[in-house]
């Protein structure tokens, strides 16, 4: 599913120039370089995310495979050995500096943080209701 969709782009290309137009909007101040380029790589991580909930809204509920399509091209090791949801998506979002707030206790729901995996949690937080 995802990785038909992020195929023609080329990840170290996209990164590229997203940090050379961060650099550029710091006016290419010296000694930043890493960090615009560890920006621009959790840019393009928070692209992969965006794109793939935008697919789930059409396509319909996530699946384990999907997801772990989604971990490999963040670049998680080893992600066919995670099995369930909440394991991968804690996985995704500690890779991509988010908390792991993907929880089944609907106490420990994300409420006061916005969430991209907010709807996703709620639907497997009904099912488990």
């Amino acid at each position: 599913m995802l990785s038909h969709a992020v195929k023609p782009i080329n990840k170290h290309q996209w990164i590229s120039e997203a940090a050379y137009y961060k650099a550029l909007a710091r006016k290419f101040e010296p000694g930043k370089e890493l960090d615009d380029w560890l920006e621009a790589e959790l840019d393009y991580y928070n692209m992969l995310i965006s794109l793939y909930l935008s697919i789930l809204e059409e396509d319909g509920p996530m699946t384990i495979l999907s997801l772990q399509q989604l971990a490999a091209l963040i670049g998680i090791t080893n992600p066919k050995d995670m099995q369930s949801e909440t394991e991968l998506v804690g996985a995704i979002q500690t890779a991509t500096g988010h908390n792991p707030c993907f929880r089944s206790e609907i106490s420990l729901l994300c409420e006061k943080m916005e969430c991209k995996w907010r709807a996703e949690c709620r639907k497997l937080v009904s099912a488990w209701y």
